[in-house]
């Protein structure tokens, strides 16, 4: 009976000490569960990301009515035609001291939630008259020399004495826009992300106008406003360069277009809707710090 008792305390203490370390290895299992590492997230789609960009464009217009007004005389233009004015390529593009030559666009982008960025812009394109043209006209002019220029109802612009009329440095839409990121490549090195969106702004030309032979206007001015819809491909290089491909297209309204140079009430009106391609490389990274 005695021998029956101690084997039956060494077999409970033996079940027990068991059960103890089991438990003790399960805790200690518990206990040093790997905690989780913040993963670095992909490029343009977390909150906190930013980006800049650098490029460059070409931009077409549509036809557009002119309004001219002024002492002796109140007209329009009608349905007048125009281009851009790219800078051949050369050392002109890549040098910082002539960057404002060529037709230019910057980003500063912000991402205030996943997948969704406030995006600053300048969008610097050159607007460019027509010269060799004839255009309708209707209004009144009072001085007989440029009065007797118009004949039949419009007007030959040919020989420029009548209008010279562009914004080359530059027609400038300074933007506010609001885009949308979709990654559509992930790879260990590279990925592609989509963007589309749509951004409103000023416009702030430097208009070269010369009217009448007046003094020819040249100097910045806050004319009006723009407004557009945009997209774009960014394909992203390690994580951070970046090379775009934009597209857009707005509506331009400019109500105050100064024509000379003085102080006078002179100035014009134009409304014509825009497209523009530009691409450009840019660099993209995290504010936030990630293990």
């Amino acid at each position: 009976m005695k021998k029956l008792l101690v084997v039956s305390l060494v077999i409970s203490n033996f079940v027990f000490a068991q059960k103890t370390k089991s438990d003790t290895l399960q805790l200690s299992t518990l206990g040093s569960a790997p905690i989780e590492k913040k993963q670095k997230p992909e490029p343009l789609s977390k909150k906190g990301q930013m980006f800049v960009f650098f490029g460059w464009n070409r931009a077409a217009f549509s036809n557009s009515d002119i309004n001219f007004s002024g002492n002796g005389y109140n007209f329009q233009l009608n349905n007048v035609s125009a281009q851009d004015r790219p800078t051949k390529f050369g050392i002109v593009y890549v040098n910082p001291g002539w960057f404002t030559v060529v037709q230019y666009n910057f980003r500063a982008g912000y991402f205030i939630k996943d997948n969704l960025a406030l995006v600053l812009g300048i969008d610097h394109m050159k607007y460019v008259m027509d010269q060799n043209q004839t255009v309708g006209f209707k209004g009144h002019i009072s001085d007989p020399e440029y009065a007797g220029m118009v004949q039949n109802g419009q007007v030959n612009l040919a020989d420029e004495k009548f209008l010279t009329f562009e914004h080359t440095d530059g027609l400038n839409y300074e933007n506010l826009g609001l885009e949308k990121y979709q990654n559509l490549i992930n790879k260990k090195n590279i990925d592609l992300v989509w963007s589309y969106g749509a951004g409103i702004g000023v416009m702030f030309p430097k208009s070269n106008i010369k009217l009448f032979g007046n003094e020819r206007s040249d100097r910045f001015h806050v004319a009006g406003m723009g407004t557009d819809v945009r997209t774009s491909l960014n394909l992203v290089f390690w994580n951070h360069w970046m090379a775009r491909l934009e597209a857009k297209a707005g509506y331009i309204n400019m109500w105050d277009i100064k024509t000379t140079l003085n102080n006078k009430p002179d100035k014009a009106r134009q409304d014509f809707v825009f497209g523009q391609v530009l691409a450009g490389i840019g660099y993209t990274f995290n504010t936030k710090k990630y293990k």
